[in-house]
């Protein structure tokens, strides 16, 4: 099975940069894409972001081979460039089946025909956005954990038309980039990961919005009794207030929908969670928190 040296991450946010950065820390050559020059040029602030957490969080760093990490990063806002040497693609643009259906049609218009393609996303099956990918063949999912570097979860899930090597291209791949990989033996939506730990989530946020507790309350009760070294809570911090609001704008469920309006004030601010050191809690460079956000209320009142 040949190697797979050259990425190419659609999305620079959050959750695309801290995947650039594990396969190009691991080695790869990575090209990364959006659409937007701003979002690029702010990747040089994620990657000091992470320089410190990389420091903290794993045995045998060293500043040089963060820099030369940082070296094998390129970007581009042209779909043609970013695919022009892929061997791997993962696209993580935000969680919205149009936007990730227009692009994997750009992607395939520029696809240089031996690539294997992935996608990150959360909530989407692959079966609902291969229609609109010329080698769907070649199609997966590829789904990575917020702070990848230390939660090294790899999730891969075909659908009904993935040869069975783009699987094993796919497992390979994660392995060479420091991921323990599972794979989703059936078409799932959550993946192993989230499919336990949604229902959670869900319960969180009605908690919160019908003012049962306040988000704190919520957070410890759930760490305390369970002898757990972090609360549901502070997921939503972690993976990034963005990742919900997607998810919950349009649910059928009003506590949900009214949730996601909590998630929008942290959008508005630009404090998203832990990338942006403020979320539910505020955060020191290096992760740790260091108390209670001020913007949203402890205790929710319906609009």
């Amino acid at each position: 099975m040949p190697t797979l040296e050259n990425l190419t991450v659609f999305g620079a946010g959050v959750m695309g940069s801290q995947i650039m950065m594990q396969a190009a820390y691991a080695g790869k050559t990575v090209v990364g894409y959006d659409i937007s020059d701003e979002t690029l040029d702010a990747l040089k602030g994620r990657w000091e972001w992470m320089r410190t957490y990389y420091r903290r969080d794993l045995d045998g760093f060293t500043d040089e081979k963060f820099d030369l990490a940082v070296s094998r990063i390129s970007t581009t806002t042209s779909v043609m460039a970013a695919m022009a040497n892929a061997d791997m693609v993962i696209e993580a643009v935000p969680e919205d089946l149009d936007i990730k259906r227009t692009l994997w049609e750009q992607i395939s218009e520029s696809d240089p025909g031996h690539a294997i393609l992935t996608t990150n996303s959360s909530y989407f099956l692959p079966s609902e956005i291969a229609p609109s990918v010329r080698r769907s063949n070649r199609f997966a999912a590829l789904h990575f954990a917020t702070l990848v570097w230390l939660a090294n979860i790899g999730e891969f899930m075909g659908h009904v038309g993935t040869d069975p090597d783009t699987l094993d291209a796919i497992a390979q791949f994660g392995e060479e980039i420091n991921l323990r990989v599972f794979r989703v033996r059936k078409e799932t939506r959550g993946y192993l990961l989230n499919a336990q730990i949604v229902p959670l989530i869900k319960e969180a946020a009605r908690l919160y919005v019908n003012g049962v507790g306040t988000f704190d309350e919520l957070n410890e009760s759930f760490k305390v009794g369970l002898a757990a070294p972090s609360g549901v809570v502070d997921t939503f911090d972690s993976a990034g207030f963005n990742v919900f609001y997607s998810i919950f704008a349009n649910d059928e469920d009003p506590s949900l929908r009214e949730f996601a309006n909590v998630m929008k004030i942290g959008i508005e601010n630009g404090k998203t969670g832990v990338g942006d050191r403020e979320g539910f809690y505020t955060y020191a460079e290096d992760g740790r928190k260091t108390g209670l956000s001020n913007q949203v209320p402890a205790v929710w009142e319906k609009k």
